[in-house]
């Protein structure tokens, strides 16, 4: 594979995860204040629509490009919900936090 194309694909995945946290973030904070839903926390309610909202994307993006839908597509599609939610939630600063405590420092 050329690394041009690795690097175009791995482009496009990084925009989809975030265009899915920036819709997983805006539909719990509209979702969480439905009176049934107060008393669960934020973040089992971000879990559950990253959950739902990532196949979903998977099943409308495979219908669009006309690609047949392989069994594999919708289990990848439940491992990039977590990424997916931890982006959403803010995952990126714990990321970031472990990155920054584990690298070397000069003294």
């Amino acid at each position: 594979m050329n690394m041009e194309i690795l690097l175009q694909y791995v482009t496009y995945m990084l925009a989809a995860v975030g265009v899915l946290a920036f819709a997983v973030s805006l539909i719990t904070q509209v979702i969480k204040e439905m009176p049934g839903l107060r008393k669960i926390p934020t973040n089992a309610v971000a879990l559950v629509v990253s959950l739902i909202l990532c196949p979903l994307a998977v099943i409308i993006a495979c219908q669009y490009f006309k690609i047949v839908i392989v069994w594999y597509y919708i289990f990848a599609s439940f491992l990039a919900a977590f990424v997916v939610y931890l982006v959403s939630t803010g995952g990126w600063e714990r990321v970031a936090e472990i990155w920054n405590r584990t690298r070397y420092k000069k003294r």
